[in-house]
């Protein structure tokens, strides 16, 4: 089947451009400890680190927006890229980020994002206003334009972050950011497998109807829905052998 075949060897490509990336973005930090960068310090140049690296630029800029995702290094401009302040947390933050997730730590960080996610429901359809409500549509919005799996993971996490923000709770904020590597790398994986974005817009759209009619229940019941699905599209774990 010719359409199976040319998809087989997108899927392929898709994978060995990944696998580059995450090549030479180990590269990078490889290079950042071996000349000892500070904070403030400047990288080389994407064309320095392509020549540096053997990858192209291309795969290098994608490398440096993944570090810059995780608060490694920030942009400066007319200076180029530059290390950010707490960057042995961020690599910290990377590594684990680029860690396997296993089907049983995925259903643990979902039970703990459904306790809060759901109990913040009542405070929110309480306490949000009609304009925060819209700007949260707005945020929803952007999933559908994302260029990538990883601005579509970004895009996923910013509705989340912002849902949190409405429950006015800095504890909870800060959590959540602490909490971003890994739960982008989960909705990186989510997307990986099922790249159909309008959905994940039409269920987050489903609860942001349910917070306009200040529907607790309804709120409750597809908030929980919306974190179970992603659970499908992870392999079972092997059994243990006894």
């Amino acid at each position: 089947m010719p359409e199976n075949s040319q998809a087989a060897r997108d899927n392929v490509a898709a994978r060995r451009a990944g696998s580059a990336v995450d090549t030479a973005a180990g590269q990078i930090l490889d290079l950042i400890r071996v000349r000892q960068l500070n904070v403030g310090d400047v990288l080389p140049t994407e064309r320095e680190l392509s020549e540096i690296t053997g990858a192209s630029r291309n795969t290098v800029r994608e490398a440096l927006r993944t570090i810059r995702t995780y608060g490694l290094i920030e942009p400066k401009p007319r200076v180029g890229a530059v290390l950010a302040d707490g960057q042995s947390i961020a690599v910290q933050n990377f590594f684990a980020a680029h860690m396997d997730v296993s089907r049983s730590s995925f259903a643990d960080i979902q039970r703990f994002r459904r306790i809060i996610e759901v109990g913040i429901g009542d405070h929110i359809v309480l306490n949000a206003t009609s304009e925060q409500i819209e700007a949260l549509d707005a945020i929803n919005a952007r999933i559908v334009d994302s260029r990538s799996i990883e601005e579509a993971a970004e895009n996923d996490f910013n509705f989340h972050m912002a849902l949190i923000g409405l429950a006015d709770n800095r504890m909870l904020t800060d959590m959540y950011s602490f909490l971003s590597p890994v739960i982008l790398r989960i909705m990186t994986i989510g997307k990986e497998m099922r790249p159909v974005l309008a959905d994940t817009r039409a269920a987050h759209g489903e609860i942001i109807a349910a917070l306009r009619a200040r529907d607790r229940l309804a709120y409750a019941y597809l908030m929980s829905r919306h974190l179970d699905f992603a659970l499908r599209f992870l392999p079972e774990e092997p059994a243990s052998q006894t």
